[in-house]
């Protein structure tokens, strides 16, 4: 293989905050990766990095271009330049949306289970978190459409959340379901706020939809978040977009980005992003198919090894949903008892939304030695947690 995945990078040391754990324990929760990013990306954070001089920094034309070019091509869909606006992460934007575009108490729809950081943007603006739980069947997700609408309707609801490729199920929304929702959505006068960070991480011969693309009324009604940060595992650099389409909506984010002053640069942030979208696919591909390889290992040793345990079948993401009903009431207890008895740290499915109760989240993105380490570890301790 051209690139290296199976290398074990210590990052004990490095102030990483998945990684700032006890002697012996295996953090497989934050979504963040144990790779390096693409060596493209590294080559221009070098450069950047030997010019010595770190002043303020604007936004270049080849920072929207990198962007187009890399939808254009990867996704099928065009974006224009002046939908774009760069801000410094994802949740940053969404809570700067939450605070400009609604107002306190009304109700923001999500669609549970869903990423846990989505409940504090909401909350801690003084909204309320309205959930519109998916519908389980033992075997995948779906959308409660008469659950959706109902509440959609409601006129205290005035912005959804929707998180597309789905965080922690990892399910890639058909455009029939997208366009749904955007009628749904226009037809009650609520806005959509599409997180698409996932998007990238799909499976080898997958795609997803971006919300925007499905049709004028999804694109006019939406604002989506994207970057290059899941992808190239490049969190800590914080570099994002938003991007609207709806000139009237763009004007009010851009001015509560900048209210807000998330949205400029730091010196690493540009170069980073250009790289990844410019340079980055064929490393990308490379990690989809280690990624890819990684969920099989998890799904063969599971159906072995702990049968109990069901894994939520995936499309997308390096996070997997683990449905482990038949073994507790709780995942949270679980999950303590997982991680003092064996060391292993996963997220509890609690977190995501009452949905989430019997699950867990496990973070793949890991060589394949230290994968199997946690399902050794996972193995071992439910078995305990049993006896």
């Amino acid at each position: 293989m051209k690139y290296d995945f199976d290398t074990i990078i210590n990052r004990s040391g490095t102030d990483s905050l998945k990684w700032e754990v006890g002697e012996n324990e295996l953090p497989m929760w934050v979504a963040d990766m144990d790779f390096q990013t693409a060596p493209e990306v590294l080559e221009a954070l070098k450069e950047r990095l030997e010019h010595g001089v770190f002043g303020y920094s604007v936004i270049p034309d080849e920072w929207y271009c990198a962007i187009q070019s890399w939808w254009d091509t990867r996704h099928g869909f065009h974006i224009e330049r002046d939908w774009l606006i760069f801000c410094t992460g994802v949740i940053p934007a969404l809570s700067s949306i939450v605070r400009k575009l609604t107002t306190p108490g009304e109700n923001i729809l999500i669609q549970t289970p869903v990423y846990n950081i989505f409940f504090n943007s909401i909350i801690n603006n003084g909204r309320n978190v309205l959930e519109s739980p998916l519908l389980y069947d033992g075997n995948g997700y779906s959308i409660d459409f008469d659950d959706l609408e109902k509440k959609l309707s409601d006129p205290q609801t005035t912005m959804m959340i929707l998180c597309n490729p789905h965080n922690p199920i990892g399910k890639i929304w058909e455009r029939e379901t997208l366009a749904r929702i955007g009628r749904l959505a226009a037809r009650h006068h609520v806005l959509v706020v599409s997180d698409e960070i996932h998007c990238d991480l799909t499976d080898p011969g997958r795609d997803y939809v971006p919300f925007a693309s499905v049709n004028e009324e999804c694109r006019d009604n939406s604002i989506t978040c994207i970057a290059p940060t899941k992808a190239f595992n490049l969190a800590g650099i914080q570099t994002a977009a938003v991007f609207v389409p709806n000139k009237q909506l763009r004007h009010k984010v851009n001015r509560g980005l900048n209210t807000d002053e998330v949205a400029e640069p730091n010196s690493f942030a540009i170069p980073a992003a250009i790289a990844a979208f410019t340079a980055g696919g064929e490393w990308l591909d490379a990690l989809r198919q280690y990624l890819y390889e990684n969920k099989h290992t998890v799904a063969a040793y599971l159906q072995e090894q702990l049968p109990e345990v069901r894994l939520v079948p995936s499309e997308a993401t390096y996070l997997l949903w683990l449905d482990c009903h038949r073994i507790c009431s709780s995942s949270k207890k679980l999950q303590r008892f997982l991680r003092q008895e064996t060391g292993l740290y996963v997220s509890h499915g609690a977190q995501y939304g009452q949905p989430g109760q019997h699950f867990l989240r496990l973070n793949i993105a890991c060589p394949r030695k230290t994968l199997m380490d946690g399902l050794e570890r996972l193995c071992a301790g439910i078995s305990k947690y049993q006896a």
